[in-house]
């Protein structure tokens, strides 16, 4: 008596099934990758006194095997065919305004860039009431630039305004 293997209704090969944290995973890998090649010319230091190398190859190390673990327990997460892409729109938004903010930083400075950004955040795509994010975006920028700025002495970007 001979025990043969079920194959799939499909055809004679096993399919193989794309899930979303195949994706995820894949894309973390290969960000950290690139982050690692980039930061190679970094020297990387000692632990007591760290080079500027460090911290980018770490976090890119850190990528990577997240990466590598969000594709081995794929299976676990959805596959790619069931996603509903209705969220579409409301990301592109996000990504275009946080584009822009990257863009026009150097430019504008911290103070400036990051209030518009949390501003555009709140009020344009999340649709927030605009004094309320307007009061959210002024007073979360104050803080951060009281506590990096003033607490720490860590220097944030200027603008073209001086602030």
């Amino acid at each position: 008596m001979r025990c043969e293997r079920a194959r799939p209704a499909g055809g004679d090969e096993e399919s193989v099934t794309l899930h979303t944290d195949h994706i995820v995973g894949g894309t973390f890998v290969a960000f950290g990758a690139l982050v690692f090649a980039l930061s190679g010319d970094l020297p990387f230091g000692t632990l007591s006194f760290p080079g500027a190398g460090m911290m980018p190859k770490l976090v890119a190390g850190f990528l990577i095997l997240f990466g590598l673990l969000l594709i081995l327990r794929a299976r676990e997460s959805a596959p790619v065919a069931t996603l509903a892409w209705g969220d579409l729109p409301h990301a592109a938004r996000v990504v275009a305004i946080t584009a822009a903010a990257i863009a026009l930083y150097q430019t504008l400075g911290f103070l400036v860039t990051m209030a518009l950004l949390l501003f555009a955040l709140t009020f344009g795509t999340e649709r927030r009431n605009p004094l309320l994010a307007a009061g959210f975006s002024i007073s979360a920028v104050a803080l951060t630039y009281l506590l990096f700025d003033v607490a720490l002495k860590t220097p944030l970007e200027r603008g073209i305004l001086g602030y």
